[in-house]
């Protein structure tokens, strides 16, 4: 058959561990059969970061501003103890923060479903959208360790050498210090891109934040929200028969785990890091979540919500068999792979976006599956392949659709 024809580069995040061992499994597998794919390529694996002082990561990002799509692997993020893994020069910050830093942003994460897979939580009917606040807060933190007595303050100095000064903490004995900030801007982004893409999907929207306690930092969240509902969004809504909702953020847990679904659950990013990887395993498995970064600047960056999967990692590295589920990866390339198709005009390439999801899934509900899933499935005696038949199986389907 004639390979798929790219025009425009994707950007092209490459990984670690086990999850990089699954992106080249995909990419000759399900991709490289069927298109000729045209990528800009960034090894932000861990090794590679350290030898560049962590510049390909923002060299990834600045990317793709220039072309618009990125689709990422699965990242470290280092502490000590990966320190003395990979011999690393520092301690270098998350690369999903860095490169959300750069291009703003929101990111959606939304489950997977696929017939078979019930999610644990009974009154979850409809999928949760989680909404994650992609800039600043501790992801863009500066810390420190305080060995001996001492203060520590909040400085701020303006411009004009106006300073204002607030004690953190009269330190009496060793301890910890961190300072993270947050961008008026951002978060005004961040609330017109949730009430937009609420609009898009006909959605209600939930937010939380702890505005009781923190009465300056989250309470402009809670402002900034408010004001850009009131003064930008309350009469579409109303015409859409949607609404949006705050409340602290302790409350909205309790009445999500009550609610059935189908809500968007806007969450500062802490809140979203955590909230996000609770829903995918109850919706059936950490490997069953979408994530994509929207930027307001037209810049698209999808991944899948989880990590390297480290322990399958080193049962690899040993010989060991293992069964990883790569749906979420998967669904990184098609939406980046779609995203491109609908900028550049390429119906055939969406297409074959849209195709391998199917087949993806058409696979699982066949009773083809990774063990994760096997364990969780109501379909009577599941074949648990390995990670390499599982991309196998779905390419056999992919075959008989196209």
């Amino acid at each position: 058959m004639t390979k798929i024809q790219m025009t425009t580069p994707l950007v092209e995040m490459d990984g670690d561990e086990m999850t990089r061992i699954l992106w080249k499994m995909i990419k000759d597998e399900l991709l490289l059969p069927y298109i000729d794919l045209n990528t800009e390529y960034y090894d932000l694996g861990l090794a590679h970061r350290n030898d560049t002082d962590d510049q390909v990561t923002i060299d990834a990002a600045e990317a793709t501003k220039k072309y618009g799509v990125a689709v990422k692997c699965a990242t470290i993020t280092p502490n000590h103890a990966r320190m003395e893994e990979y011999d690393l020069k520092k301690m270098y910050k998350s690369p999903n923060g860095t490169i959300r830093a750069i291009l703003d942003g929101t990111v959606f994460r939304a489950p997977i479903v696929v017939k078979g897979i019930e999610p644990c939580v009974r009154n979850w009917k409809k999928p949760i959208t989680l909404a994650r606040h992609a800039y600043g807060d501790i992801y863009k933190n500066t810390e420190m360790y305080v060995d001996k007595p001492g203060k520590v303050e909040l400085v701020y100095t303006s411009e004009d050498g106006e300073e204002k000064r607030a004690l953190v903490q009269e330190f009496k004995a060793p301890g910890v210090a961190m300072g993270m900030h947050n961008m008026e801007a951002s978060i005004e982004s961040f609330a017109r891109s949730c009430f937009n893409y609420a609009l898009d999907t006909k959605q209600d929207v939930w937010f939380g934040a702890k505005d009781t306690i923190s009465k300056t930092y989250d309470a402009k969240f809670k402002q900034v929200f408010q004001t850009v509902f009131d003064n930008e969004f309350k009469e579409k809504f109303e015409e859409a028969g949607l609404t949006y909702f705050y409340s602290l953020i302790d409350d909205i847990v309790a009445r999500v785990m009550k609610a059935e679904g189908g809500f968007i659950w806007a969450c500062k990013n802490y809140d979203g890091d955590v909230m996000s990887d609770m829903v995918s395993s109850a919706f059936g498995s950490l490997a069953m979540m979408t994530s994509v970064l929207v930027s307001p600047n037209g810049y698209y960056e999808y991944e899948a919500a989880h990590g390297t999967v480290q322990r399958h990692y080193y049962r690899h590295l040993e010989g060991g068999e293992t069964s990883t589920n790569s749906v979420a990866t998967i669904f990184a390339w098609t939406g980046a792979l779609r995203k491109r198709g609908e900028l550049d005009g390429n119906q055939e390439l969406a297409q074959f976006a849209d195709k391998l999801e199917e087949a993806t899934l058409s696979t699982i509900e066949s009773g083809k599956m990774t063990k994760d899933l096997a364990l969780i499935t109501s379909i009577e005696n599941p074949t648990v392949l390995n990670s390499e038949q599982f991309i196998l199986a779905i390419r056999e389907t992919l075959d008989t659709l196209l």
